[in-house]
């Protein structure tokens, strides 16, 4: 395939096909990933995907805005901290990620990983690619880093959202967690980030699954419909009392620990179980990404 023919893959594989470090070594693996990188966050699917997701804290602080007195009453349903957003806006960004974990966030990182090789076998790209010479085992690495990355920009996307958006429409303040006791603004807006991370990495368990199907298939659509699907099917196992035995294994169940964090002291038995999981998804579904991409005839 001609440079010209391939113009998008052509321009985010610049820096590894010029002349410079070898993908080989650790600055020409560095320069494979910010080649994917930048393919990834130049998508204009991948900046509508994020905006959507920082819609998703104004909508319900919108909501909440309207409904304040209601709230105050007792009423609404939501996460166990949704009626503190009205008295406190920075509660209004843990609403939102514990709003967004189940559905929006992973659907939108689902969309990602599914894509990462998939769509480069769609358009064509991929034997193109590994002609730089990027390595397979590398050029996965680069890919798996790379949406990573994308959850930490979509979780971010959703934590500042929520917190201007909360800061605009309520007061903000100490914060009262959920145990009852009040910690000053500053160390407020410390576990705020620290549970962006956290959630970010809950997703890194999917990210593993959504390459392991990507190497699957050469469509990019099939690839991404049956990421998001896993999570539907997942998420409707995991709400079956019966099924009790095998949902402490099932990626999604731990998500929503985070409200652990919340606490004082923090507790940490869930949030590190939920951890735990994930390094075992992307272990496993990593290597059964590597096996199946290492062996794949990208020429057939």
């Amino acid at each position: 395939m001609s440079r010209v023919e391939s113009p998008q893959r052509t321009a985010a594989t610049e820096p590894v096909l010029a002349a410079g470090p070898r993908p080989q070594t650790v600055p020409g693996f560095l320069a494979l990933f910010r080649s994917e990188l930048g393919l990834t966050f130049r998508r204009v699917r991948s900046i509508a995907l994020l905006g959507v997701l920082a819609l998703v804290p104004i909508l319900i602080g919108v909501v909440v805005k309207l409904e304040t007195g209601n709230m105050r009453n007792g009423g609404g349903g939501g996460p166990a901290f949704l009626a503190q957003v009205t008295q406190n806006g920075v509660f209004l960004t843990f609403t939102a990620l514990a709003v967004s974990l189940p559905v929006f966030l992973p659907m939108t990182v689902g969309v990602v990983a599914g894509d990462s090789v998939a769509g480069e076998a769609t358009s064509g790209t991929l034997r193109y690619l590994l002609v730089a010479p990027a390595g397979r085992t590398r050029l996965l690495a680069a890919k798996f880093t790379a949406a990573l990355t994308f959850c930490f920009a979509a979780t971010l996307a959703v934590a500042l959202a929520g917190l201007l958006i909360g800061s605009i429409l309520f007061p903000v303040g100490d914060v009262a967690l959920l145990s009852g006791d009040t910690i000053p603004l500053a160390d407020g807006l410390l576990r705020m980030a620290l549970i962006a991370v956290v959630v970010a990495l809950s997703l890194s368990g999917l990210v593993a699954i959504g390459l392991f199907v990507s190497t699957l298939t050469n469509s990019g659509i099939a690839a991404m419909a049956t990421t998001v699907g896993l999570v539907i099917i997942v998420q409707v196992l995991d709400s079956f009392p019966q099924l009790h035995t095998i949902q402490p294994w099932l990626f999604t169940h731990h998500w929503l620990t985070f409200a652990d964090l919340l606490r004082q002291p923090m507790y940490w038995d869930g949030v590190l179980q939920n951890l735990g999981l994930q390094a075992l998804y992307v272990a496993v579904f990593g290597a059964a990404a590597w096996a199946r991409f290492s062996s794949r005839d990208i020429t057939a």
